[in-house]
């Protein structure tokens, strides 16, 4: 249950966005970014966090359709309610409904000149059949509205449950006639997803005709009013069609489809407001806005409309081997109501499955990509306390560190993951992950005050030193007898059958985000890991054919399109030289981010590639994943305020900014003088004003020991 202190919080959070708010930022917002080239978005009609992503379905083409939608394709499917965005794999893309001419009518071409998307809306003009079709939603319910030209004597809506996305496969459907106005039923299927159940309702605003029903697998619906728009609602609910039902009376009783246009627009606003950014540059402001709506397409709400407004609202969609690295920290700072909910979602998985999430999907784990990822996100919340039973927080952290399967049975008994008792490779990145999840661990057990259990997970913490090769100064594969595998190529990769996952061995020397001076520590010097560090962006090479698609984004052998890459640059602070990471970070933030259909250079990943230009873009970022300290880089933004909870903000003030001034100069924090290169979370989320000012040139800030992170 929620505190009084956390209803409060919401209610003066939602009066400050809203006076910050001055003029409508979804005007900013450009949804086709990532739409094209391996962004993977999602396209259509949502409101943030919601259950419902209403938008268009195409033909499974590969993995550039993972969200159901790529620019690049014209072929048309119909409008389905679920969706992913930015995914590396592809499912979802339930109830799906298409305007058709004629009953054996299954698709239809398109053209994106036709199309219109803006935040909470999407609209296209077909022409076989001729209507223009509009789309809308709220957190629960899609709403759709069919204009049927003129003339029109038999409009049809091909309502088909066999459509979905990658890997999805219809299981079971009903497609029940209630009344002349109603359907409901169910949609079971299995893919990445290994069984989902979505109930819905769909309402319309005319009586209906339903025939052709084939097997509760695909119907044809008639308007009985041609002459009339037909407006339909559709409900959904992860319990039962009896939720699907309370929660459409909950959201959108009505049939106002303007109005409800509106409410997704103002709701939209009212998110986006919680950062309010000064920049001359257009661009700039449409990549950062667009970037923050991305961030809010998940974690989407998995549960109904709370009986009593103090229930906790449970979530899915949680990419969390991506999204731990930026996305959560960011919304620390930015969603302070919203990680009671989260933290209580991981406990709620915990008590179904005996583990914290690792890639949670629609009620169903998909163990997809290595490590514990949840631990150092529910970490942090304690840490940054967020988390009232924290007590029960860490046992389910502590417990879900000491099971036996996905290679945690290995460590537990070895110490670390040797690689000639792990059938399924990939050790190094498996260990370097739960690194700093055990990190996580003990650093939440000393917080607590249990002794035992922060010694035990704070050597495990520590394995990563066991994976460095001195000589070479790789992380390197290890076997039983403490040897490294003699065949060695840092550059080639062979996805999900080397040592590492979705990098090479140039990527994951620095995944050791927890423990950065412990890393620095093991170069004969501060001077050789900086070499090190330094040709991570000059080295060339062939990664080979066999190399994930995901390794993307390049300069030298980082990998911006990519999560193990995201932290590097950051690295830089921490060994006393936050001038060399200005111009990197100002590059990736100009060459891999753009205001076009392939403005990504990577997958989206559930909002976390958005989620590190909008904090590089304000000049920070948490390196360390739990309870971590923000480091100051190279702000591109001359004024970014936050709203940070209570009434409070915090800005961020870059004077003398521009595309030459990108180095720090001196800081202030609330008017006294800043030496160190950082600000801890407590900082910001008590609110204030931190002045940085910029110059041409590196300067010494930040670079003495005692004030590098």
């Amino acid at each position: 249950m929620k505190t009084r202190h956390i209803l409060l919080s919401t209610i003066a959070l939602a009066i400050t966005t809203v006076a910050m708010a001055q003029q409508p930022l979804t005007q900013y917002v450009n949804p086709y970014i990532g739409t094209g080239g391996h962004g993977h978005v999602f396209l259509g009609a949502n409101v943030p966090f919601s259950l419902v992503q209403l938008g268009p379905n195409q033909h499974k083409k590969g993995w550039d359709w993972c969200s159901g939608y790529h620019y690049s394709d014209s072929i048309l499917l119909g409008f389905s309610h679920m969706h992913l965005s930015g995914t590396g794999c592809g499912d979802l893309g339930d109830l799906c409904f298409l305007p058709i001419s004629r009953t054996d009518q299954t698709e239809t071409v398109f053209s994106h000149a036709d199309e219109q998307c803006r935040p909470g809306y999407y609209a296209l003009r077909m022409h076989s059949p001729e209507v223009f079709v509009e789309l809308t939603a709220t957190q629960r319910v899609g709403m759709h509205r069919y204009t049927f030209a003129r003339g029109t004597q038999a409009p049809m809506l091909l309502f088909n449950m066999q459509v979905g996305n990658g890997w999805d496969e219809l299981t079971g459907s009903i497609i029940h006639q209630d009344s002349p106005t109603q359907l409901s039923g169910f949609r079971r299927s299995k893919g990445w997803a290994n069984d989902q159940m979505i109930y819905y309702v769909a309402q319309f605003s005319q009586p209906v005709t339903l025939d052709s029903l084939s097997n509760d697998i695909t119907a044809i619906i008639r308007p009985t009013r041609p002459s009339e728009p037909l407006v339909m609602k559709v409900a959904l609910s992860p319990t039962s069609v009896e939720g699907a039902y309370l929660n459409m009376q909950a959201e959108l009783p009505g049939w106002d489809f303007d109005q409800t246009v509106r409410k997704a627009d103002e709701a939209w606003n009212r998110e986006l407001s919680r950062i309010d950014i000064k920049t001359n540059d257009p661009t700039v402001r449409r990549i950062f806005y667009t970037a923050l709506y991305h961030t809010m397409t998940a974690p989407s709400v998995f549960c109904d409309v709370p009986k009593q407004p103090s229930s906790n609202i449970l979530y899915t969609t949680l990419s969390l081997w991506d999204t731990y690295r930026s996305l959560h920290p960011l919304f620390t700072l930015i969603f302070p109501e919203k990680q009671a909910d989260f933290a209580e979602t991981f406990m709620h998985i915990y008590r179904q499955q005996g583990k914290l999430p690792v890639w949670h999907l629609m009620g169903c784990e998909t163990n997809c990509m290595v490590g514990s990822p949840a631990v150092p996100v529910l970490g942090d919340l304690i840490l940054k306390g967020f988390v009232s039973n924290a007590e029960e927080a860490f046992q389910t952290m502590k417990a879900s560190q000491l099971i036996s399967e996905r290679s945690l049975g290995l460590l537990r008994e070895h110490g670390y993951i040797p690689y000639d008792l792990e059938p399924s490779n990939e050790t190094v990145a498996k260990a370097l992950e739960y690194c700093l999840a055990d990190d996580a661990v003990a650093k939440v057990a000393k917080r607590l005050g249990h002794t035992d259990d922060y010694q035990y997970f704070n050597q495990r913490a520590q394995s990563y030193r066991k994976y460095f090769d001195r000589q070479s100064f790789f992380m390197r594969a290890v076997d039983t007898k403490g040897l490294f595998r003699p065949e060695f190529d840092p550059i080639r990769v062979i996805h999900r059958a080397d040592d590492y996952t979705e990098g090479n061995a140039w990527q994951y020397i620095w995944l050791v985000p927890h423990d950065p001076h412990g890393l620095i520590s093991l170069f004969p010097s501060e001077k050789r890991f900086m070499e090190k560090l330094d040709s991570l962006f000059i080295v060339e090479g062939d990664l080979g054919e066999e190399a994930s698609p995901d390794i993307s984004g390049l300069i030298g052998q980082y990998a911006h399109g990519n999560e193990p890459s995201h932290h590097i640059i950051y690295m830089y602070d921490y060994a006393g030289q936050p001038a060399k990471a200005a111009p990197l970070l100002r590059r990736v933030m100009k060459e891999m981010y753009h205001d076009d259909f392939d403005g990504l250079s990577g997958n989206e990943d559930v909002g976390q590639m958005s989620a590190w230009y909008i904090l590089s873009a304000m000049g920070l970022y948490q390196v360390e994943p739990s309870g971590g300290k923000f480091v100051i880089g190279s702000p591109i933004l001359d004024e970014a305020t936050m709203s940070v909870g209570e009434g409070r903000t915090f800005t961020i003030r870059a004077l003398n900014n521009s595309s030459e001034n990108i180095y720090v100069q001196s800081a202030r924090l609330n008017g006294k003088q800043l030496k160190r290169s950082f600000l801890n979370f407590e900082e910001i989320h008590n609110g204030g004003t931190l002045e940085l000012q910029m110059g041409p040139r590196p300067s010494r800030f930040g670079t003495k020991p005692k004030e590098r992170p």
